[in-house]
């Protein structure tokens, strides 16, 4: 028996294969195996990211914790792609931060 993979949605180990569809119980979401391939990081405009692109901010966003605030424009040099196709890891003055893909442009 093949191992199923975790929910693309929540992340959720707790799948199963009901003889057509993988379904997340958790969250209710039902994929293909050929979807859950697929996850590829994209940016607000839809661009494919890479590991080692460069992005730019666009829009002022408040980082959890601390008061810094990372400006709209900002440029984040050499992204590194996460496990979530959803959240890129770079550093911004000297901070390693993770950064939804919703808010970045290529």
């Amino acid at each position: 028996m093949s191992e199923i993979a975790n929910c693309p949605v929540c992340r959720m180990d707790n799948t199963y294969f009901d003889g057509m569809l993988n379904i997340c119980p958790d969250c209710g979401h039902e994929w293909t195996d050929d979807e859950a391939n697929e996850a590829v990081a994209k940016d607000s405009n839809g661009a494919v990211l890479a590991d080692g692109d460069s992005v730019t901010v666009i829009k002022d966003l408040k980082v959890k914790g601390s008061s810094m605030v990372i400006k709209r424009g900002t440029k984040v040099k050499s992204i590194r792609l996460t496990d979530n196709p959803e959240e890129v890891d770079c550093k911004i003055d000297g901070s390693s931060i993770v950064l939804k893909t919703c808010f970045l442009k290529k």
